[in-house]
């Protein structure tokens, strides 16, 4: 039992997948690939969680704060290329996994996936919704009270939860509901419609930068890392740094572990490998090119805002368009209202055209229901109803929890993810050092390892009450493989036709 329990999956046996009926459309290039990831990255975490970085844990330190965020998925996306240039097949870190450290681990990283791109897909759904409310306010036009949150809230201060008086969020709902429907007619026009979003956004990002670089006062910068350049602790107990609210640590590690958030979505690349036109040359160039350019405009307009305003000073929910009406600039706050409604939908777009991705690459191992989660629209060549099944998850999460609990339970799996990725290149050098690799990541064991040790450090810096909800979603997903995925398991299936076979 336990050997079948980390059976891999033969190098063979993956690119067989690409010649079934349910391979997916070869159609996207480099340029494509890279928007992709300029779309999955660029959003959420400028708009949204450069604000409460800077106020509560970082300051000025904020731009460090990404610089380590950035160098920890530099470390992983380098053993993410060179796994999706050796293994074009959808599915992403769980395909890895399968291939490298067994079944059971690669159902672990698989659930975990679904937790990074269901949930990041509803906390974005959640943050659009307020960002076009604010838009919609700047022409008089409101919606109903009643629906335009979610019911229920949790408050910090009194440590309870709170009633906000509303039944759900409609907007959430829509946008999800529009999202899904752009995703079921195709990757190709998904990923066109993407590409003039992201021109729009890259434009409202640089017009911040630009603009507000003359209103950037030095002095603001002082001091420069007020909770310090730390904040790590163990299992809810600070061990470099100081603790701050609730003995939650602060600090610039604090920051990056929570504005990490703002790069999940980087490796929804590999997930569309097995639709890149080239993908041992493409899947590479896309993954570090979207985070390269993301973590330098990341870096820009952290130092613009701390620069602009005190960090003391900083608007939590709307960072940088308050920025600009506290430097006097009113009118600058319905551009950037465009770009973050613009921003934050490429994003969503992009976590909801990965997840289905997911479920295809499990489902074609048996361990979800295949006539679901692996059928492919005969027309559009999309896996339609694991889509339609995604939009209606994010839309419900969206409308009825509120942005804390959705937040908090995304960036630890992230990180597990990443981890786990980088143990696997090391994994799978020793055991398959024959396998044609177009991509490596360089300076041999270094990159893998220095990638583990960042992931392992930013995972310490987070509250514990992330490692208690990420237990507490893998132990749910663990029922659920060991009540079906073991018994339908299409490896071990073919291990036990094989046995027979033999004697």
């Amino acid at each position: 039992m336990a050997n079948q329990l980390f059976q891999t999956k033969s190098h063979e046996a993956l690119l067989e997948e690409l010649r079934g009926e349910n391979r997916l459309h070869r159609v996207l290039g480099p340029v494509q690939l890279s928007s992709l990831g300029v779309g999955a990255i660029i959003g959420t975490g400028i708009f949204v969680l450069t604000g409460v970085a800077a106020h509560d844990l970082a300051g000025p330190a904020l731009m460090l704060s990404f610089v380590a965020s950035g160098l920890t998925c530099i470390f992983a996306a380098l053993c993410y290329a060179e796994f999706a240039s050796m293994v074009p097949v959808a599915g992403s870190a769980y395909t890895y996994a399968y291939a490298t450290l067994g079944e059971l681990f690669a159902w672990i990283i698989g659930w975990d996936l679904i937790l990074e791109y269901a949930v990041a897909s509803a906390t974005v759904a959640h943050g659009w919704s307020h960002y076009f409310q604010d838009f919609l306010s700047f022409f008089h036009i409101g919606l109903p009270h009643v629906f335009t949150n979610a019911p229920f809230d949790w408050d910090p201060v009194a440590g309870r939860v709170i009633l906000t008086g509303t039944w759900f969020d409609l907007p959430a709902i829509a946008i999800a509901a529009a999202v899904t429907v752009v995703l079921v007619k195709g990757i190709k026009e998904s990923a066109s419609l993407n590409a003039v979003i992201v021109m729009l956004k890259l434009a409202i990002v640089f017009f911040v930068i630009g603009v507000g670089a003359f209103y950037v006062h030095a002095e603001n910068w002082h001091p420069f890392a007020p909770f310090g350049l730390s904040g790590l602790s163990f299992f809810g107990h600070t061990v470099l740094g100081q603790a701050g609210p609730g003995g939650k640590p602060q600090g610039m590690l604090a920051g990056a572990a929570l504005v990490f958030f703002a790069y999940i979505g980087f490796d929804s690349i590999s997930t569309h490998a097995e639709e890149a036109k080239n993908p041992s040359r493409d899947v590479p160039i896309g993954i570090m090119t979207s985070l390269v350019l993301c973590t330098i405009l990341y870096i820009a307009v952290a130092g613009v805002l701390t620069g602009m305003v005190p960090y003391s000073q900083i608007n939590i929910d709307a960072p940088v368009s308050d920025a600009f009406r506290q430097v006097g600039l009113p009118w600058a706050q319905l551009l950037i209202a465009v770009g973050a409604v613009a921003g934050i939908t490429s994003v969503l777009l992009v976590m909801m055209l990965s997840q289905p991705r997911i479920f295809l690459a499990m489902a074609r191992d048996g361990l979800l229901p295949p006539n679901f989660f692996a059928a492919v629209h005969e027309r559009f060549r999309t896996p339609w109803k694991s889509t339609i099944m995604t939009g209606v998850f994010v839309a419900t999460m969206g409308a009825f929890l509120p942005l804390r609990f959705l937040a908090e339970l995304v960036n630890i799996g992230t990180l597990l993810a990443f981890l786990i990725v980088c143990a696997a290149v090391m994994i799978m050098r020793r055991t398959h050092p024959e396998v044609h690799r177009p991509f490596r990541a360089p300076l041999g064991p270094i990159v893998p390892v220095l990638g583990i040790a960042s992931c392992l450090l930013l995972m310490f810096s987070l509250p514990v009450e992330n490692w208690y909800r990420l237990v507490g979603w893998l132990a749910i997903g663990l029922v659920i493989y060991f009540t079906y995925g073991v018994r339908h398991s299409r490896l071990r299936i073919q291990a036990a036709e094989k046995n027979a076979a033999t004697r």
